[in-house]
C-alpha cells in the first residue's frame, strides 16, 4: 500500500510539474494589449530672403498644415500591424515663382511635363518678382504618404522583426519604399542591438521654369509660344532685338535625362542601460543616393553671362531689393548637381534620471557626404514632471554645417562650373532651435472618446532661425488614444 501511495505521490507531482512548465511556456504578455491610435496635427510656417526657385533671392515664405494618423493593431500575442497615413498641405511663395510671370503659365499646367503647355499663348507682358508670390498654380500643393509595418517578437521578446513598405506621392514627385529591421536583446535586456536596411525608389514628374521651358518648347525661337508678345529687357532696361546676336538663351539645352532618385541605407545601432538612472545609444548610417539629385524647379544665375529681364526697366537696378515688385530675371539654367551623394551620419544618445521631478535627454549628431557638407547636430531636453499626469519638456537644439562644393549665391556661380547651385540648404549656417512641450498622460484612459479611451496629449511649440535670416515655427498638437 505504501509503494502504491508513493507512486501515486510521484506521478501527482510530475503531472503538477509538467502543468506548471506548460503553463510557463503557454503564458507570455502580449506585445500590444490593445489597438492604439495616434493623431497628431501641426501647422508650420516660416519665412525668408534665400528663394532657391529665383536663384538664391527672394521670398521663402511658407505655410503648411499637416495631420498624421498611426492605427497599432495587435494581431496576436507577438505580431502587430501599424498603418501610418499622413497628408501635408502647403503653400508656398517661393514654388509659386515657377512662373513669376503670369496665372496662365507653365505651373498652370497641373505639373505635366507635356507638348501642349498653355504658356504657348501666353502674350502678358507682366514681369513678376523674387519678392511677390504668384498666382500659379504651383504657389500650393499636398505631400500623401501612406507607410505600412509588420513587427514580429519572439517568444522571449529578445528578438523583434519589422518589415515596411510606403508610398507618397505629391504633384512633381513620386516615391516608393520597403525595408526591415532586426532588433537582438541581450543581458537581461539592458543591452540592445539593432540593423535597419530601407530602399527608396522615386521618380520625378519634372517641371522647370517657365522661360527655360517654354524657350525650348519653341525651338529656341524667341518670336514664337510664350515669348512672343513679350518684350525682353538688357542690364540697362533697353529692349532686346529678339533676331540679334546679344539676347537671351539659357545656357543649356536640355533638362532632365534621368527622372528616377533613388535612396539605399543601413542603420546600427547600440543601445546599453548602465544604471538604473541612465542609458546611452549610440548609430550609424549609411547612405547612397543615385539618379536626378538636383530640383528641376530651381534657377541659377551666372557672373559671367549677361543679364536680361521681363517687366519693369526701371526696378532692375532695384532688382535685389523687397521694393521690386515687377520684374524678373530669366534664368540661366536650372539647378545641376552630381548624380551620386554618399552620406555618413553618426550619433549618440545619453539620457539620465536626475530625480522623480526632472530628467535630461541629450542627443549629438556628426554628418559627412562626398559633395562637401559636414555639420554637426547637438541637443538637449529636460522634462520636468509637474504632477502624475502632466510633464513639461523644454528643449534646444543647435546645428551647423559648411557649404556644399557646388554651392554659390546668387550671381556668384560662374558657366564653366560641371555642377552648381543657389539652394541656401546647401549653403554654410548654423542653426538654434528653441522648443517647450507639455504632455498630459492617463495611464487608466478615464477619458473617453466613443470606443476610444485618452491615454495622453502632447502640446510643442518649436522656433527655428538661421543666421541666412531663414526663420520658422511650428506648433503640433498630439492625440493618443486606447481601443476597448
Amino acid at each position: 500500500m505504501k509503494k502504491i501511495t508513493l507512486i501515486l505521490i510521484t506521478l501527482f507531482s510530475i503531472a503538477s510539474y509538467s502543468q506548471e512548465k506548460t503553463a510557463e511556456k503557454t503564458y507570455k504578455k502580449r506585445v500590444l494589449e490593445n489597438t492604439e491610435v495616434d493623431f497628431i496635427s501641426s501647422y508650420y510656417s516660416q519665412d525668408g530672403d534665400n528663394a532657391a526657385v529665383t536663384g538664391g533671392i527672394g521670398t521663402e515664405e511658407l505655410t503648411d498644415i499637416a495631420s498624421t494618423l498611426t492605427v497599432s493593431i495587435p494581431l496576436n500575442d507577438d505580431d502587430v500591424l501599424t498603418i501610418d497615413a499622413t497628408i501635408s498641405a502647403y503653400s508656398s511663395a517661393s514654388s509659386s515663382n515657377l512662373d513669376p510671370f503670369d496665372a496662365s503659365g507653365a505651373s498652370n499646367n497641373n505639373g505635366h511635363d507635356d507638348d501642349d503647355h498653355d504658356d504657348d499663348n501666353n502674350s502678358s507682358g507682366s514681369g513678376g518678382s523674387p519678392w511677390v508670390e504668384s498666382s500659379g498654380a504651383s504657389q500650393s500643393d499636398a505631400w500623401v504618404n501612406l507607410t505600412a509595418n509588420y513587427s514580429h517578437s519572439s517568444d522571449d521578446r529578445n528578438t523583434i522583426l519589422d518589415g515596411n513598405i510606403s508610398v507618397s506621392k505629391e504633384y512633381d514627385y513620386t516615391s516608393f519604399g520597403f525595408g526591415g529591421s532586426l532588433t537582438k536583446l541581450f543581458n537581461e535586456k539592458n543591452t540592445e542591438i539593432g540593423v535597419k536596411a530601407n530602399v527608396y525608389f522615386d521618380s520625378w514628374q519634372p517641371v522647370f521654369p517657365t522661360e527655360i521651358d517654354s524657350y525650348l518648347e519653341a525651338n529656341q525661337n524667341l518670336n514664337n509660344g510664350f515669348f512672343s508678345g513679350i518684350e525682353i529687357l538688357d542690364q540697362d532696361g533697353d529692349i532686346v532685338n529678339k533676331n540679334g546676336s546679344n539676347v537671351w538663351s539659357p545656357l543649356n539645352n536640355t533638362l532632365i535625362e534621368d527622372e528616377s532618385r533613388n535612396t539605399y541605407s543601413l542603420s546600427l545601432s547600440f543601445s546599453q542601460i548602465i544604471s538604473e538612472k541612465a542609458q546611452f545609444s549610440i548609430f550609424a548610417d549609411i547612405i547612397q543616393q543615385d539618379g536626378w539629385l538636383a530640383n528641376p524647379m530651381q534657377r541659377v544665375y551666372f557672373s559671367d553671362r549677361d543679364n536680361y529681364y521681363i517687366g519693369n526697366a526701371s526696378s532692375i537696378s532695384n532688382y535685389t531689393s523687397k521694393e521690386n515688385t515687377d520684374v524678373f530675371q530669366l534664368a540661366d539654367d536650372i539647378e545641376r548637381l552630381p548624380d551620386t551623394r554618399f552620406k555618413i551620419p553618426v550619433g549618440a544618445r545619453f539620457n539620465y534620471y536626475i530625480n522623480e521631478v526632472v530628467s535630461l535627454r541629450t542627443y549629438y549628431r556628426y554628418y559627412y557626404d562626398d559633395w562637401g557638407i559636414s555639420s554637426h547636430t547637438a541637443s538637449l531636453e529636460v522634462p520636468i514632471k509637474l504632477s502624475d499626469k502632466f510633464t513639461i519638456y523644454p528643449s534646444y537644439r543647435y546645428y551647423n554645417q559648411t557649404a556644399a562644393d557646388y554651392f554659390a549665391p546668387y550671381e556668384e556661380l560662374v558657366s564653366t562650373n560641371e555642377f552648381y547651385t543657389s539652394d541656401y540648404d546647401l549653403s554654410e549656417f548654423n542653426s538654434n532651435q528653441y522648443s517647450l512641450g507639455i504632455s498630459y498622460t492617463d495611464i487608466f484612459t478615464k477619458r473617453r472618446i466613443w470606443k476610444l479611451g485618452l491615454k495622453s496629449v502632447d502640446l510643442k511649440y518649436s522656433n527655428y532661425e538661421r543666421n541666412t535670416g531663414l526663420s520658422s515655427s511650428i506648433v503640433s498638437l498630439g492625440f493618443k488614444f486606447i481601443a476597448d
